[in-house]
C-alpha cells in the first residue's frame, strides 16, 4: 500500500535555478569519465554521472566552469550565453596524481580501511551521546521545461495535388505549457529528529501535500535514502545494499583515488567506488569524499542505474567542539533509467528507453521522458548531547495532531526559502483539482478495497462476505459491513448474514466495539456469532486480514463444525512492536460430520467451550509511525513472529472439557538485488488435555480424494499440503517447515512471462489419546510428511500452474498418487 500511494506520484523533479548548462565529459577516445568534477569560479560544483553527463545550475550567471579527473589534464571552458550543452575531451598527462601511499596495496583501498576502522570515532550515532535537530524537506514532481520541444509537430500527407491530410501532435506542447507554470505534485515536511540510548526518532511539526487536506501517511513514511551513512546496509528508494563502508565493503566494491579536493576548509580524497558484479545495476556505484585527517565521510554520493536512475547525495558540515563531520544536507533523485520493454504501473503506460545494444534505435522521446523527482532537506538547530527527552522512543516517526493543520506562519519560519510562484501554483491548482476530481475519496475508497471493503456512507461493504463456495454449504451467499468514521470515530458496529444454498441453512454475526485509546489502536468489542468453521483448522486472531477475488483452499473442503455463541475481546498494540488479542469466549459446538468424542467413556455429539485466549504478533524489526489515526506499522522487516495460547475454564458457563493450546508461528522473507526472494515459514501447534478432533491440528491439506491427477488438478493454497489429502493426518501436536524461493520473471513471449518458484513443505506430528476419538479414519504424522513442487506462476493474465511430488515415509504405493497439479491466480493490479 505504501508503494502504491508512492508510485501513483511519481516520475518527475524540479529545477529552480536561474542559470543551468548541460553536458557530458568524455576521454580522448570518446569514453565517458564518471564522476569528473565540475566547478565554477564561485566555487559552485558538481560531479558527471556514471555516465560522464552533467548538469550544473547557480543562481548566478556562470561565466566558465573547470573540469579536472584523476590522470588527466585539467580543462577551463568558457561559458557562451546561447550555449546550454558542452562536451569536454579530457586527455590523460603523463604525470600522476600525487597519493598518499600505505604499504603496497591500492591506495584508495588502503584509506577505506582507515575509514572503516575509524566508524566509530566519526559516526554521530556511536560517538554522540545524544544530539537533535530540526530538517525542513521539500518533495518536487516536475520536469524542467526548457529541455522540452514544446513544439506543435505537423505532418503533412499529401493525398493528390489539391488535399492533403494534417496530423497534429501537440501532447509535447501542452505538456511544456503546464509544467512551465507550476509542477507536477510537491510536499513540504517539517520534522524533529532526537537520537538518545542509539535510537532515533523522527517527529513530524508539520506536513503539506499538495492535492490533499489530510497526508498520504504511506507516502511519508516512505524511505528514499538512509539517514546515516555509516549504516552497514544503504538504502535507496527501500531496496537495501551493502555499504561501500561497511566492514566488508571490500569484497563486494573496487575502489580508485580520483582527486583530492578542499571542502570547507579540510582537504579530502574524493574515492570512487563501484561494485564488483559486471551485471549493471547489481549494486551502488559512486564518490565518498574522505577527511585526510579523520578519515570521517564528509560528503557521499551514491547512485543506482537501472531502469530508474537513482541518487542520493549526503553533505556534511565540519563541528570543531565535537570533532566530527555532521550531516547538514540530503538530496535524494529519481530520473527515468532504461529498459527494453515498456513498464506498467497504475494501469497506465510509462515508457523507457532501451538498452543500448547492437543494432539498437532508441524511440523519440516524449515530454514525459523529462520528467523526474527530487527531495531536499536541509538540518538545522542542531544540538549536541543535550539527552533530549523522548517521548515513545519505540515508534520510529510520530505525527503530530496539528501537523496537517500550520499555518502559513509556521512555514514561512521554516522555509529555506519562499516559494517561487510554480510552487505556489502547484499548491493552488492541485488543491482545487483534488477537491474537483474527488482524489482523496478515491484514494480512500482504494485502501478500503484493498483490505477487502467498499464504502457506502457510513458503512464499509465486506467484500468476502458477497460469495465463496465450498463442498459443505455450496455456494455462500451473503451481505455484511462494518460502520466507519462517517458514522462514528470512537465506536463502530459490525454484522453479516451467508445462506449456503447446499446445506439450506443462515449463519450470522453481530457486535460491535468501543475505541479505548486512539494512539494505541485499543478496543474492546462484542459479538455474537452462528456460524460454521473448518476442523482442526488453526486461526491465528492476530493474522492481518487477506482479501483476495477468490480464496481457492475452502472450495474443495467439505468437512465443518458449527459455533454459536458469543465472544469479547481487547485489540490493542499498547506494547511496542507488537499487536495484541485478549478474548473472552463461549461456543456451543456441533461437528458437522460422523464424529463421536469419547471422554471417560461418555460419548459427546455436541458439547460447550468455555475458553479464555491470548494472541500476540511481534516484529522486533518493522518501524512504526504514530498518526494522528492511530499506530500503523510503516516499514515491515522480519523475522515475525506470532504466539497465541489457548484455555478453557473448567467449571465454567457450562464448559464441558479441560485442555490448552500452544501455537506458533515464525516467517522471514529476504528479498535480493537480482529480484529474487526466499520465505521461511515455521509453524507448530500443542494440544494439551481432552480436546476433540475440531479442535485438533489438520496441517492444512489441498488435495482432492479422486482416482487420477487430472481428477485432482484445483487451485494451490498460499501455505497448503497440496499433496496431503483432506482428511487424511490429524495431530494433537505438530510441526511443519516451508521453504520457497521464487526466481525474475522470464520472458518467454511478449506477453507470457511467468515467475519460477521452488517450494518445499514438511512436518511430523502425533497424537495422543487417539481412543477418544470416534468417527473418521486418519493417519499421523510420526514419520514424518514431505512434499516439493514448482510453481510457473503468472504464466498469462495471472494464471498460472503448479506440480508437487510426496516423498518419503508417508509416500503412497501408485506414483500418480503422489502427484498434485495445482492451478494458481496472482491478481495484478498493476500496483
Amino acid at each position: 500500500m505504501k508503494l502504491f500511494c508512492f508510485l501513483m506520484l511519481f516520475f518527475t523533479l524540479t529545477l529552480q535555478a536561474q542559470f543551468q548548462i548541460n553536458g557530458i565529459v568524455n576521454d580522448s577516445n570518446n569514453k565517458p569519465l564518471p564522476f569528473a568534477t565540475i566547478t565554477t569560479p564561485d566555487n559552485t560544483s558538481t560531479v558527471t554521472d556514471v555516465d560522464g553527463k552533467f548538469m550544473l545550475s547557480s543562481k548566478s550567471a556562470i561565466i566558465s566552469f573547470t573540469v579536472s579527473y584523476v590522470g588527466f589534464k585539467t580543462k577551463t571552458i568558457n561559458v557562451s550565453s546561447d550555449k546550454k550543452f558542452y562536451s569536454v575531451t579530457l586527455f590523460q598527462k603523463t604525470d600522476d596524481l600525487q597519493e598518499v601511499i600505505i604499504s603496497n596495496e591500492n591506495p584508495a583501498l588502503a584509506i577505506l580501511r582507515k575509514v572503516i576502522a575509524n566508524k566509530n570515532n566519526n559516526n554521530p550515532q556511536k560517538k554522540l551521546s545524544s544530539f537533535e535537530y530540526k530538517t525542513y524537506n521539500k518533495l518536487t514532481v516536475t520536469a524542467n521545461p526548457d529541455s522540452i520541444d514544446g513544439r506543435i509537430d505537423s505532418l503533412a500527407v499529401y493525398k493528390d495535388l489539391n488535399k492533403k491530410k494534417i496530423n497534429i501532435d501537440s501532447s509535447d506542447y501542452k505538456f511544456k505549457e503546464i509544467i512551465s507554470k507550476q509542477h507536477l505534485f510537491q510536499t513540504e515536511k517539517v520534522s524533529q529528529y532526537q537520537f538518545e540510548n542509539n535510537k532515533l526518532k523522527e517527529t513530524i511539526l508539520g506536513t503539506k501535500m499538495a492535492g490533499f487536506k489530510q497526508p498520504v501517511y504511506e507516502i511519508i513514511a516512505f524511505n528514499l535514502q538512509s539517514i546515516s551513512i555509516y549504516d552497514p546496509k544503504y538504502e535507496l528508494l527501500e531496496t537495501k545494499y551493502e555499504s561501500p563502508i561497511s566492514n566488508n565493503a571490500s569484497k563486494d566494491y573496487n575502489y580508485k583515488i580520483l582527486d583530492t579536493v578542499n571542502i570547507k576548509g579540510r582537504n579530502a580524497y574524493m574515492i570512487y567506488f563501484k561494485n564488483k558484479q559486471k551485471r549493471k545495476a547489481s549494486g551502488l556505484e559512486g564518490v565518498l569524499y574522505i577527511d585526510q585527517e579523520s578519515f570521517a565521510v564528509a560528503k557521499a554520493v551514491m547512485r543506482i542505474k537501472g531502469v530508474l536512475d537513482i541518487s542520493g547525495i549526503h553533505e556534511f558540515t565540519y563541528v570543531p567542539e565535537e570533532k566530527i563531520w555532521f550531516q547538514s544536507n540530503t538530496t535524494f533523485k529519481i530520473v527515468k533509467g532504461k529498459n527494453d520493454e515498456d513498464i506498467k504501473i497504475l494501469s497506465g503506460t510509462i515508457l523507457f528507453d532501451a538498452d543500448a545494444e547492437e543494432n539498437y534505435h532508441p524511440r523519440k522521446k516524449v515530454a514525459s521522458d523529462f520528467t523526474y523527482l527530487l527531495s531536499e532537506s536541509n538540518n538545522f538547530d542542531i544540538q549536541y548531547n543535550t539527552n533530549p527527552e523522548i517521548k515513545n522512543p519505540a515508534h520510529y516517526i510520530e505525527i503530530k495532531e496539528e501537523a496537517s493543520k500550520q499555518t502559513d506562519d509556521f512555514w514561512k519560519i521554516y522555509r529555506k526559502q519562499d516559494l517561487d510562484p510554480r510552487s505556489q501554483k502547484t499548491y493552488l491548482t492541485l488543491d482545487s483539482l483534488s477537491v474537483k476530481k474527488r482524489v482523496e475519496r478515491r484514494l480512500g475508497i482504494g485502501r478500503k478495497i484493498i483490505n477487502g471493503f467498499y464504502p457506502i456512507g457510513p458503512v464499509d461493504l465486506d467484500l468476502k462476505k458477497i460469495i465463496s463456495f465450498n463442498n459443505y454449504e455450496g455456494f455462500r451467499l451473503g451481505l455484511g459491513g462494518i460502520t466507519n468514521d462517517r458514522f462514528a470515530k470512537n465506536f463502530r458496529l459490525e454484522a453479516y448474514t451467508a445462506y449456503g444454498t447446499k446445506d439450506g441453512v443462515f449463519k450470522y454475526s453481530t457486535g460491535g466495539g468501543v475505541l479505548v485509546d486512539k494512539n494505541t489502536n485499543t478496543w474492546m468489542n462484542l459479538y455474537y456469532t452462528d456460524d460454521v468453521r473448518e476442523i482442526a483448522s488453526t486461526v491465528f486472531a492476530v493474522d492481518k486480514r487477506v482479501f483476495k477475488i477468490y480464496d481457492p483452499r475452502p472450495i474443495n473442503i467439505s468437512t465443518f463444525y458449527e459455533y454459536s455463541g458469543w465472544r469479547g475481546n481487547i485489540q490493542t498494540r499498547i506494547i511496542p512492536k507488537t499487536e495484541a488479542v485478549l478474548e473472552l469466549s463461549r461456543n456451543h459446538i456441533e461437528p458437522k460430520f460422523d464424529y463421536i468424542f469419547n471422554l471417560n467413556g461418555k460419548l459427546y455429539s455436541s458439547y460447550v467451550m468455555t475458553t479464555a485466549m491470548i494472541s500476540l504478533v511481534w516484529s522486533p524489526f518493522s518501524n512504526f509511525m504514530q498518526t494522528p489515526t492511530g499506530r500503523i506499522e510503516s516499514d515491515k522487516q522480519f523475522p515475525r513472529f506470532t504466539f497465541q495460547y489457548t484455555q478453557t475454564l473448567p467449571n465454567v458457563l457450562d464448559n464441558d472439557f479441560s485442555f490448552g493450546k500452544i501455537d506458533f508461528k515464525a516467517e522471514y522473507e529476504q528479498k535480493y538485488l537480482n529480484r529474487q526472494k526466499t520465505s521461511l515459514l515455521l509453524q507448530g501447534g500443542l494440544a494439551m488435555g481432552d480436546i476433540p478432533l475440531t479442535h485438533l491440528y489438520n496441517t492444512g491439506p489441498n488435495n482432492l480424494t479422486k482416482e487420477t491427477v487430472t481428477q485432482r488438478i484445483t487451485f494451490s493454497g498460499r501455505n497448503s499440503f497440496e499433496t496431503m489429502y483432506f482428511n487424511e493426518f490429524f495431530s494433537s501436536q505438530y510441526a511443519m517447515f516451508q521453504i520457497k524461493h521464487g526466481f525474475d520473471r522470464i520472458t518467454l513471449f511478449k506477453k507470457v512471462r511467468p515467475s519460477l518458484v521452488l517450494v518445499t513443505r514438511m512436518a511430523w506430528g502425533n497424537m495422543k489419546n487417539p481412543e477418544q476419538h470416534a468417527g473418521p479414519l486418519y493417519k499421523t504424522l510420526d514419520k514424518g510428511y514431505f512434499e516439493s513442487g514448482i510453481e510457473l506462476n503468472k504464466i498469462y493474465k495471472g494464471l498460472g500452474l503448479g506440480g508437487f511430488y510426496r516423498y518419503g515415509p508417508n509416500q503412497l504405493l501408485k506414483v500418480e498418487d503422489n502427484i498434485a497439479v495445482k492451478i494458481s491466480y496472482v491478481l495484478d493490479l498493476g500496483l
